[in-house]
């Protein structure tokens, strides 16, 4: 994998944990991209390093789930069961969901392309689950809506 691709894959992986931490803490979106902009990326935990993330794609993918939160969940909620909305999933699922809107919607990146990543992310928090299937169910469904002309 070149390392701009896999600045972008650790960048979404970011915005996936700005996001929950912004949901969970309260903290605003300034104060969360400063941190991980500050003190995440290329950060030295317990001897592992970080990866070096793309701050360009992780502000964006931020401040799009931010900017374009109620499109996005209502597309999400779109692709989930009735008895599932948004607000019922996990809070891990719902940042997940809210970034990869965000990419879907207001980025060029191809959507299978997204997919493939998000489920991947999805794989690294729940490993033993079936949040994978899930995730890239739901997706699929809202790169669709966002993306027709992609299929």
């Amino acid at each position: 994998m070149s390392n701009k691709r896999q600045m972008k894959s650790a960048a979404r992986l970011y915005a996936v944990q700005a996001l929950f931490q912004m949901e969970t803490s309260g903290q605003t979106v300034e104060a969360v991209q400063r941190e991980f902009l500050d003190h995440r990326f290329g950060a030295v935990y317990e001897g592992v390093e970080m990866a070096e993330g793309d701050a360009d794609h992780f502000s964006a993918l931020v401040d799009g789930a931010v900017n374009y939160q109620a499109r996005i969940d209502q597309m999400t909620d779109r692709a989930l069961v009735a008895k599932w909305p948004i607000n019922r999933i996990d809070p891990t699922l719902r940042a997940l969901f809210r970034a990869a809107g965000a990419e879907l919607t207001q980025t060029d990146t191809p959507p299978k392309v997204a997919i493939v990543e998000y489920v991947q992310i999805a794989e690294a928090f729940f490993p033993d689950g079936k949040e994978k299937k899930f995730v890239n169910a739901v997706l699929d469904h809202m790169a669709r809506e966002a993306r027709p002309e992609a299929f």
